[in-house]
């Protein structure tokens, strides 16, 4: 039968030689979940990005979005740096940071888009009625016009 100090010599050998296999897979793991992290921030600006050129193309105010849309990107920026010097943790960060930014971006545009295309059709409906309301005046000054001009054209003959 073995010593207890004996196993214990061979459980602390056996785990010195263990120890970087289990430091490598850590390390390997979140540096996936940066990558990771990273990508999906990358995806979630560009679509933001892509929300506000459609709400721009509607005529909506962007001005605070592009500024925001900045923000977001020098974030995505500082999670690439700290990933390419291995702090995998604060890339996590700022990706995750970044990635807030462009998801609110984006449903802020979605609602600026929508307050625009509201607008324009209210600002046709108005364009529609005026010019119906104008044909209308038009139809009946004709007529006034042509009774009072038939009145007088019969009393002088």
């Amino acid at each position: 039968m073995i010593s207890t100090s004996k196993l214990m010599v061979i459980l602390t050998v056996l785990f010195l030689f263990l120890l970087p296999v289990f430091i490598l897979r850590v390390s390997a793991s979140s540096e996936e979940t940066a990558a990771l992290a990273i990508t999906q921030a990358e995806e979630t600006v560009a679509s933001a990005y892509e929300a506000v050129l459609e709400a721009e193309q509607t005529r909506a105010n962007v001005s605070e979005l592009l500024d925001q849309l900045n923000v977001a990107g020098g974030h995505l920026a500082e999670a690439h740096m700290l990933f390419r010097l291995g702090d995998f943790d604060g890339a996590v960060h700022f990706a995750e940071i970044s990635s807030e930014i462009g998801m609110d971006v984006k449903n802020e545009a979605e609602e600026l888009k929508i307050e625009a295309y509201g607008s324009w059709i209210t600002s046709l409906w108005i364009r529609i009625i005026g010019s119906i309301v104008g044909v209308i005046a038009v139809v009946f000054g004709t007529l006034l016009a042509w009774r009072v001009f038939k009145r007088r054209y019969f009393r002088q003959v």
